[in-house]
């Protein structure tokens, strides 16, 4: 299991990179590996506003579907075009060319509330996740 140390993580286990004034956003390898091969990504258009907690998209898998939640408020300005015919790549290279998202945030601060990777790791290995 991968706890990449340059992101940032949410318990909906989703992980956000900063990349200069944009937030990168995915799902992380823990929740790739729970969640089985990925099928199917769903993602919101660009130029679309969200805020904090709120559900952006959705990712089926052959054992299930989730929805994933922004980790920050912020305005859509990226998808990732690739994960609509390749979407087994959120399983081959979660933090890399499996990501999901990119987005402008509203307050910049909120970066900060996420989970480091030894928070993150401690949570996936604590009962009842």
């Amino acid at each position: 299991m991968v706890f990449n140390e340059g992101v940032r993580y949410q318990q909906s286990h989703e992980w956000a990179r900063k990349d200069e004034d944009l937030v990168v956003v995915g799902i992380t390898d823990y929740a790739q590996d729970e969640l089985g091969d990925v099928v199917f990504v769903q993602v919101p258009e660009v130029g679309t506003t969200l805020g904090k907690g709120e559900i952006f998209g959705a990712v089926e898998s052959v054992k299930a579907a989730s929805d994933l939640y922004m980790p920050m408020g912020g305005e859509i300005v990226a998808v990732n075009a690739v994960l609509e015919d390749e979407p087994e790549k959120v399983n081959e290279a979660p933090f890399d060319e499996g990501w999901m998202i990119k987005f402008k945030p509203t307050d910049p601060s909120e970066y900060d509330a996420l989970m480091d990777a030894a928070a993150y790791r401690a949570y996936t290995e604590s009962p009842g996740d």
